[in-house]
């Protein structure tokens, strides 16, 4: 029986690129957008259930413009089979809840046994899409997820996760949401075989109204983020070496603590 995996999937800003602030909102021309690297860990773990269970099958979720696509391509690369893309001016800015309501609504129809999302996006950090997909399809679910083995015949897990000061290990059957964290797997790079077969890969794309969105559902409008204040962090002041005896040294650091930094 073919296991059906679905992997959702994030383009985010390159956090190693500079950004630019202006008018509250993140602008960075020509900076690279990658996939989300949480999510990265999400679809080399699909590709490695697939290569100890070769009658498996990967589906790509992500949601976004057109750029989008280029992650999406990356992704099927690295070893999924196809992808639904989920492109409509209608989902600009939509936020965590808004997003998972989208995904459930298309799954709800869609025969799954697994889905696997990153721990969290670096670009916004709510960690809260995986979670509230998995309440919307009434799924049992573990976050923070760092290691998963599976019985033979695919249908229970033994899932280890990661918590404050340690570890906790769950048994949990089939279907399931997890939200994989790094230390689950070293993510590949796409071979030029995976790259060339990517090519070939259907990306289906759904508008809200393919959805049968137009109405109802939520309000969208009412669960959108908005960005009221943004802003670069203040530049760190150059560090000071002080020299001297241990007394110089001790009586230097709090003149500074007192006058300049306002601590003591």
């Amino acid at each position: 029986m073919v296991m059906k995996i679905i992997v959702c999937v994030k383009q985010v800003l390159d956090t190693a690129a500079p950004i630019q602030v202006e008018g509250n909102r993140v602008v960075s021309p020509g900076s690279p957008r990658i996939i989300n690297p949480y999510d990265e860990f999400a679809i080399e773990e699909a590709v490695r259930i697939k290569e100890k269970k070769p009658d498996t099958e990967i589906t790509l979720l992500s949601l976004g413009p057109e750029s989008f696509k280029d992650s999406i391509k990356k992704a099927l690369a690295m070893g999924a089979d196809k992808a639904v893309h989920f492109m409509d001016p209608k989902f600009d800015g939509l936020d965590s809840y808004a997003l998972a309501g989208i995904f459930s609504h298309y799954l709800e129809k869609v025969p799954f046994d697994l889905i696997l999302c990153g721990r969290q996006a670096v670009d916004v950090d709510m960690a809260q899409t995986g979670p509230v997909l998995a309440t919307f399809l009434d799924l049992p679910f573990v976050t923070v997820v760092t290691g998963v083995e599976f019985s033979k015949d695919f249908k229970q897990a033994k899932i280890t996760r990661q918590v404050e000061g340690g570890t906790e290990i769950l048994e949990l059957k089939l279907p399931l949401l997890l939200t994989c964290q790094k230390g689950l797997n070293e993510p590949r790079l796409p071979s030029l075989k995976g790259i060339m077969a990517a090519k070939k890969k259907e990306i289906l794309t759904l508008s809200c109204a393919d959805l049968g969105m137009e109405e109802g559902f939520f309000s969208m409008d009412d669960n959108r983020i908005v960005e009221a204040n943004l802003s670069l962090p203040l530049e760190r002041k150059k560090g000071i070496i002080l020299k001297g005896s241990e007394e110089e040294i001790s009586s230097d650091l709090v003149r500074l603590l007192r006058e300049e930094e306002k601590i003591i």
